[in-house]
């Protein structure tokens, strides 16, 4: 059998190589990879492969130009969001895009897990702890139980989040542009404005669009109730980086939550301990108290990250045996 070969960037030896090997075999598919990022100098890897499989890292229009020129017809990303990919491009190209839509419940707990820590200050419980400073004063928290909670996005993941909320006995206002019936009883819909103005903790769950982009700014920040808690595992697209500094310094953000931050595919998931890093806000943010910054993990479990390779490949055996295949987002 003349198995459709697959060039595979980022392949993680420590936690995807064994599911490759296994997802492969039941999709007849041949797997060439590599642990680089996919450039201009290393594109010709991909060459005589019909699918290319990346991750985060931006794909733009001159790299696609060179992987078609190879023959690659199909390129997914390991991704839920797939905003790092040139659409327009890849449509002139007749390069059809897919990505991997993994289950929300992992997002979705760690959403709350980054909502926990910040309305209890864990950060700075920890550090007292590390320097054995056990004192209270300055480290009186909130229960969930009490405040407003404001979602925007209710797609898979803002859904179950709302669903798990419920079980927090607290208030959640919604926003979205298209309502879910599925809420029905567990939250009520919102315009942005009213939730900006309702709410004690407001959690970021829409896609990077040109719409999006910097959906919180000053503006947005100066509608919030003084005080509130902010918290996003979405992507860093959604936020005005200086607007959020400048919230943080004034009090009007009494606490930042965030699993991404603009620009982080140069930084996130490298070894970057010895490097002056190009993203100097992220230095700043992480000075901060009163902030809980993780590298982009909301997504990392198991299950996962097996979904992830398993649907990136078998959305490739779809396309090769010519059924529907739901990972498609632009062909």
């Amino acid at each position: 059998m003349n198995r459709k070969k697959m060039m595979v960037y980022n392949l993680r030896e420590f936690d995807e190589r064994e599911y490759f090997t296994k997802y492969a075999e039941e999709y007849g598919l041949e797997i060439l990879s590599s642990s680089e990022t996919p450039t201009l100098e290393n594109a010709y890897l991909a060459d005589s492969c019909d699918y290319v499989n990346v991750i985060t890292t931006p794909i733009n229009e001159e790299l696609l130009k060179v992987f078609k020129k190879q023959g690659t017809k199909y390129l997914v990303t390991r991704t839920i969001g797939y905003d790092h990919i040139d659409l327009k491009a890849a449509k002139s190209l007749d390069i059809k895009i897919a990505h991997t839509p993994y289950g929300p419940d992992g997002v979705a707990e760690y959403t709350i897990l980054l909502m926990l820590m910040c309305i209890r200050k864990m950060k700075s419980i920890r550090h007292r702890f590390l320097g054995q400073d056990y004192t209270l004063k300055g480290l009186i928290g909130k229960e969930l139980s009490d405040m407003t909670i404001g979602v925007i996005g209710t797609g898979r993941i803002g859904t179950r989040l709302i669903k798990m909320l419920s079980g927090f006995g607290c208030k959640v206002f919604a926003y979205s542009v298209h309502k879910n019936p599925e809420l029905e009883g567990y939250t009520e819909y919102c315009s942005l404005d009213e939730l900006f103005k309702k709410s004690d903790l407001i959690t970021l769950h829409m896609a990077s669009t040109d719409e999006t982009e910097h959906m919180i700014d000053d503006n947005a920040i100066n509608k919030m109730k003084d005080g509130v808690v902010l918290i996003n595992t979405a992507r860093g697209s959604l936020i005005n980086t200086q607007a959020i500094i400048r919230g943080l310094n004034t009090g009007k953000i009494s606490s930042l939550g965030i699993d991404v931050v603009e620009d982080e595919s140069a930084l996130f998931y490298y070894d970057r301990r010895e490097d002056i890093l190009p993203n100097s806000d992220l230095y700043l943010l992480n000075s901060y108290p009163n902030v809980v910054i993780t590298h982009h993990m909301a997504f990392y479990t198991d299950h996962a990250v097996e979904t992830m390779v398993k649907d990136s490949l078998k959305g490739a055996y779809l396309d090769i045996n010519g059924k529907d295949n739901p990972f498609v987002v632009s062909k």
